[in-house]
């Protein structure tokens, strides 16, 4: 790479897109790399203000940013497990089903301004490695940057960008940066996979008719949204056991996931959190630092076969646009374990301001998960 007048360049050919912005019309390269300067150019170049200008010039131990743009994206989507077949790139982990799929999660888009953005393939929870991803961008002159992660995403959404920061970078500084990503990419995208779930409706007050229950339909609707579907029901009255023994049945009976509704507080009639614990079940939290949601109860119940989270859900989760339910249920319905420090790192993002228009997900609820 070169710099030179660029009323000298005639001939010559650029190393990177040259970028034009007509403020509120469009952002976009006026020439690309590659582009071979001829003297009509030069008063175009002139005008977007590049009065000097790079060119290229043949380095062995640099790489360019389009290039140096590519081994970022494998590091995010692929790791080192890589290969680029008919113009496409594939990550071998995908392909082989290392992730937890059969067939690629995402693709980058082409390559413009030295920039690849990485789309996702199919909806799912999307996980970021968080270290990788801070000792990648720590090393200086490279960058990615992602959406947060477990968060829910769909087919064809933007997860993450990346670039090198100058026109060019030693290739070995990159190469070294990319033994980060030795063991799997910074990225990745689990599939929704529960589909069989289970509600356990407890009171008196619904079991005996005096209010109808209004809880079970927010409960179908929001799972619904994954793909899942309510293949289970009992209302029981405010007795231990027999939520006990509803839980387990739904179990039996093929439930991937359990929900009880109410009887979460301190109040003398809510048995919910002793009729979960008396199932055997290991009881990750009770409580969370999340409000509306302070009273939520996770455990997980070996069947043998597979791990069955059962969840006690507080009255909030009824009534409240958007509670500690909503900030779970991505990760559950993706069989993404929940571990006790992860719920107690939610208190810093964990509290609803009931904005007037919610944009849940896209807010500052729950980004501590």
């Amino acid at each position: 790479m070169k710099l030179m007048k660029t009323t000298e360049a005639v001939g010559q050919v650029l190393c990177h897109d040259i970028t034009q912005i007509i403020p509120g019309v469009k952002k976009d390269a006026v020439f690309r790399k590659g582009h071979i300067i001829t003297k009509e150019d030069i008063p175009v170049l002139l005008s977007v203000g590049k009065d000097t200008i790079y060119i290229w010039e043949n380095d062995e131990t640099m790489m360019h940013e389009n290039e140096a743009a590519e081994v970022l994206y494998r590091m995010s989507a692929c790791g080192t497990n890589s290969n680029e077949t008919d113009g496409e790139r594939h990550c071998e982990a995908a392909e082989s089903g290392a992730f937890g799929g059969t067939a690629s999660k995402m693709h980058p888009s082409p390559v413009k301004e030295g920039k690849i953005e990485v789309i996702a393939d199919c909806d799912g929870l999307l996980k970021v490695d968080s270290e990788k991803l801070k000792k990648v961008n720590s090393f200086g002159e490279m960058m990615i940057a992602t959406r947060h992660g477990n968060t829910t995403v769909k087919k064809g959404d933007k997860l993450a960008g990346t670039r090198i920061i100058p026109l060019v970078i030693k290739k070995d500084k990159l190469e070294a940066a990319s033994h980060i990503c030795d063991d799997g990419p910074i990225l990745d995208i689990k599939p929704f996979v529960v589909r069989k779930a289970a509600i356990i409706t407890t009171g008196n007050e619904v079991f005996h008719g005096r209010i109808q229950d209004a809880f079970t339909p927010v409960i179908e609707k929001k799972i619904a949204e994954f793909g899942a579907q309510m293949m289970f029901h009992e209302v029981f009255d405010d007795d231990d056991q027999k939520i006990t023994d509803g839980c387990l049945r739904a179990i039996e009976a093929g439930a991937e996931i359990v929900f009880c509704t109410g009887g979460m507080s301190v109040d003398p009639d809510d048995k919910t959190p002793l009729a979960i614990k008396n199932t055997g079940a290991r009881i990750v939290s009770y409580g969370s630092p999340v409000l509306p949601g302070a009273m939520f109860l996770l455990s997980y119940y070996d069947a043998g076969d597979r791990l069955v989270p059962i969840c006690g859900l507080p009255g909030c989760a009824m009534y409240n646009k958007r509670t500690i339910f909503d900030i779970v249920l991505p990760r559950l319905m993706a069989c993404d374990m929940i571990l006790a420090d992860e719920l107690a790192g939610l208190g810093e993002g964990g509290l609803c301001l009931n904005c007037d228009v919610c944009t849940f997900p896209n807010c500052g609820f729950g980004k501590g998960f």
